[in-house]
């Protein structure tokens, strides 16, 4: 089975893409990641990563319709592909199978540490 190793920015944007479905374009992924996590986020970051992760497959993309509101500008949509989404499936497990090994005073707060 390959391996899928994803830098923790590309992991957020492959997920985004995933709960945007059809939806999933720049400025869409920008605002789906501040809703979900408060982070700040640059816009060249997110088209940067999109563009990277289409490169390794994991994306594809397709121009959708011209639209009155961007002024007649197509917007650019990416949706997961079936490497995207085994990606997905292995960095969660991965994480799972490595969370589940923590012993229990690892996540004891109580110690004060």
């Amino acid at each position: 089975m390959k391996r899928y190793h994803l830098g923790e920015f590309e992991e957020l944007v492959l997920l985004t893409v995933g709960i945007l479905d059809q939806e999933a374009y720049g400025v869409s992924v920008l605002e789906e990641i501040k809703a979900q996590t408060g982070r700040k986020v640059n816009i060249s970051a997110v088209h940067t990563v999109l563009n990277r992760l289409e490169d390794k497959g994991l994306l594809t993309s397709k121009m959708g319709g011209a639209t009155e509101e961007r002024g007649g500008r197509r917007k650019r949509l990416f949706v997961l592909s079936s490497a995207g989404r085994l990606a997905l499936e292995d960095v969660r497990n991965m994480r799972n199978k490595l969370f589940d090994q923590l012993p229990p005073f690892a996540l004891d707060f109580s110690n004060g540490y």
